[in-house]
């Protein structure tokens, strides 16, 4: 039987959400140099790959956290999931941008959130964290207490993986790099000889094609 790991890989493959070019590779924020690309945002275009996904993360929610009072989405990629797992689940919903507005009210999150609510983070995808953690920083000290977060997908560094140890944030994804890269490779999506590259990017991104 598939897992939901590899439904949710293969779902991301088949909408051609993941882009593969070692030639041309892609620049991260973090300026990263990257072979290959996740565009999880994709799939809200695609309802039954959207369903999946929601109803995984609420599975993950159910099973891994109790007492949640409220969702929270990163901006801008997981405010929809989060809306939609929000809206299933009959929770709150707020979101959190990178930083707090230049105008206006100067929010960083957006939405109304009690104090010492017990808050789920959801995200689309995990690369360094740091964006992903600094939402976590923002919601805790608002106030909130952050019981953990369930992401899309994550390349699963080493880096993200101590990064959230560190920080103590409980994280939870529906699929990651292994088993992308499994699904790729058997399926056909990339080659055998793409196989090397692909994970050894994975182990050293910061210096990766530099």
């Amino acid at each position: 039987m598939e897992t939901l790991e590899y439904r949710i890989a293969a779902g991301l493959l088949n909408i051609k959400a993941v882009k593969l070019s070692p030639e041309t590779p892609f620049t991260w924020a973090s300026g990263w140099r990257s072979p290959i690309y996740c565009d999880n945002r994709k799939g809200l275009s695609y309802p039954q790959l959207r369903n999946e996904i929601v109803e995984g993360m609420i599975t993950k929610i159910k099973e891994k956290f109790d007492k949640v009072d409220l969702i929270a989405g990163v901006a801008t990629g997981a405010i929809a999931y989060g809306v939609l797992v929000a809206e299933k689940l009959g929770l709150p919903f707020v979101y959190v941008r990178p930083k707090p507005k230049d105008h206006g009210m100067g929010n960083q999150i957006e939405g109304y959130l009690p104090d010492n609510a017990n808050v789920v983070v959801i995200e689309d995808l995990i690369s360094t964290g740091m964006s992903s953690l600094g939402a976590v920083d923002a919601l805790t000290k608002a106030g909130a207490h952050v019981l953990g977060m369930v992401a899309i997908f994550s390349y699963n560094f080493p880096q993200s993986r101590r990064s959230f140890e560190y920080a103590n944030v409980e994280l939870h994804t529906l699929s990651d790099y292994d088993t992308l890269i499994d699904v790729a490779l058997a399926t056909k999506y990339i080659e055998e000889k793409d196989v090397e590259m692909l994970r050894e990017w994975r182990y050293s991104p910061e210096t990766w094609g530099k």
